[in-house]
């Protein structure tokens, strides 16, 4: 691991999206609430904040920060028949809170994946990528709009 312990705590923030593109029929139930394992956006939501949680045992060489917030919106894209997923997440800490953010996106696309597989297999996870982030010696980023 990066030895952090000369980094003063700093309020650190990241946010973090994913997506899956679904089936006009997968994204039918889920807007509708049909699918078998339940009710979609609560599920992702939780799975994501909880991923976020356990980034460090997940990622090699991670640090175990305090999170002192994490929130997961789901969003339907209607035009494009995704569930579109952004991941935020908070700290103040000695090292960012990237890595949560993108754990809990990809996480939350995961359980999107696992919740419409029984009917639609060809579901496809994409366009996991960090947005923004703020706080600590190399300042703010923020992902240029493509398009």
């Amino acid at each position: 691991m990066v030895d952090i312990s000369a980094k003063e705590a700093a309020k650190r923030e990241a946010r973090a999206s994913a997506s899956v593109s679904l089936s006009p029929q997968a994204f039918e139930l889920v807007k509708a609430g049909g699918l078998p394992k339940g009710d979609l956006p609560a599920l992702a939501r939780a799975a994501g904040i909880m991923a976020a949680k356990k980034t460090a045992e997940l990622i090699p060489l991670c640090h175990n920060i305090p999170l002192a917030s994490v929130s997961v919106d789901i969003r339907l894209n209607e035009k494009e028949k995704k569930v579109e997923i952004e991941a935020t997440a908070r700290t103040v800490a000695g090292t960012g809170v990237e890595m949560e953010a993108l754990t809990a996106a990809s996480v939350a696309a995961l359980t999107v994946y696992d919740m419409v597989k029984g009917v639609d297999k060809g579901a496809v996870i994409s366009d996991i990528m960090l947005l923004e982030k703020s706080g600590g010696k190399s300042g703010k980023y923020q992902r240029k709009k493509s398009g």
